[in-house]
């Protein structure tokens, strides 16, 4: 055997005992009993058991690269494209090849699988609701991981395609190097986050410090460190006026739900929408949707109000990003009282519903006869 094919057969051996130590004993077992008494070709239906948006694409590549060192290959139908929006038990994909190649295949393929799909729908579904505003993907630090940050940044980028399909702007990037290819975008974006404020000892100094260490990048300031987010964001407009006048200054909310922002309470909070979405309190709200209007941390008065300090004194292409707790409702409430955001940067809301993965795979064919276990019969291509 050469030295090039000894590689390749060694490599072959590590990957599947990888792939033996990852996957569920009774795949490994049945792939013994397959190998004893004769290969069969079958084919697979991969299913979630709730709604969500497709996103198949890690799963298939991961699986084409294992066929190919296992010098197999493997037909892939897929019913839906990816990105369309698939109900709960429709199969995603089929998949037709080798019982031998694929039975100890179907754990980490259904890892692969069920993740993507349901952050892709969270994804969406955020975009759909603020759709007049772009989102940045800030999830990593809540993932578990380098897969499963992969996965999350995948996953929204689907999600924001199918939204912005039907007119949303969706997401302009995301927060780190690595996975910004799946938003197009050369790297990752933002400016500091709260430690680097607490360094400098002020907001002001903090952007005097960014602006000297990076002087052709546009700035994104938090204001909320000390609690003065209308005057330090303020005072950051008037120490970088030519940035402020160019659109190429902005300031992030990411207010504490323990506490209002700077000149709220809840009158004046009342006050500040009654002046610019008198609609959105004047109907009958939940708890929650009361809160994200008029309550702590950053609520649509206090996007506002710092709108309105903002355009007051003058600095009407400084942007607003906002942050903290922004899932699905949140950005509905936020559409409804027309709150002038400008970028969502949203982190725990992508993975969110972990649980609700239910990612299944059922054989519904052996050798070309449709086969499948009782109750699964809405799986096979051929309904009747």
């Amino acid at each position: 055997m050469s030295l090039q094919r000894r590689r390749l057969a060694e490599r072959a051996s590590d990957l599947d005992a990888g792939i033996a130590a990852r996957t569920d004993a009774y795949f490994n077992r049945t792939k013994s009993i397959v190998a004893r008494f004769g290969d069969s070709r079958v084919t697979y239906a991969l299913f979630l058991r709730r709604p969500v948006v497709s996103a198949p694409s890690l799963m298939l590549r991961w699986l084409r690269e294992v066929a190919a060192a296992r010098g197999e290959t493997v037909d892939i139908e897929l019913p839906n494209p990816e990105g369309s929006w698939v109900g709960a038990g429709e199969p995603i994909a089929y998949i037709t090849g080798s019982f031998l190649l694929l039975v100890d295949l179907e754990t980490i393929l259904l890892q692969k699988l069920g993740p993507p799909c349901v952050a892709a729908h969270n994804a969406y579904q955020m975009c759909a609701a603020l759709p007049k505003a772009g989102f940045l993907a800030m999830e990593a630090r809540h993932c578990a991981g380098a897969e499963m940050q992969e996965m999350m940044a995948y996953a929204a980028s689907v999600g924001s395609r199918a939204a912005q399909a039907e007119g949303a702007r969706g997401f302009i990037g995301n927060a780190n190097d690595s996975t910004a290819h799946y938003f197009g975008a050369p790297h990752g974006y933002g400016t500091m986050p709260h430690g680097l404020i607490g360094y400098a000892g002020s907001t002001v100094r903090a952007a005097e410090m960014f602006r000297e260490t990076f002087p052709d990048d546009d700035i994104t300031v938090l204001t909320d460190f000390f609690g003065r987010e209308v005057t330090d964001a303020l005072a950051v407009c008037h120490r970088f006026p030519d940035l402020a006048e160019a659109g190429r200054l902005a300031v992030r909310l990411d207010t504490h739900g323990g506490r209002f922002m700077e000149g709220l309470d809840p009158q004046e909070s009342y006050a500040v929408l009654e002046r610019h979405a008198p609609g959105a309190i004047r109907r009958y709200r939940s708890q929650s949707e009361l809160r994200y209007l008029i309550g702590t941390g950053v609520s649509a008065a206090a996007i506002w109000k710092l709108r309105e300090a903002l355009d007051e004194t003058g600095f009407i292409r400084v942007r607003i990003v906002v942050s903290s707790g922004f899932g699905v409702e949140k950005c509905s409430v936020m559409a409804d009282a027309h709150a002038p955001i400008d970028v969502v940067g949203t982190g725990s809301f992508i993975p969110e519903n972990w649980p609700e993965t239910y990612a299944t795979a059922d054989i519904v064919a052996y050798d070309g006869e449709p086969r499948v276990k009782i109750g699964r019969e809405f799986l096979l291509r051929d309904r009747g």
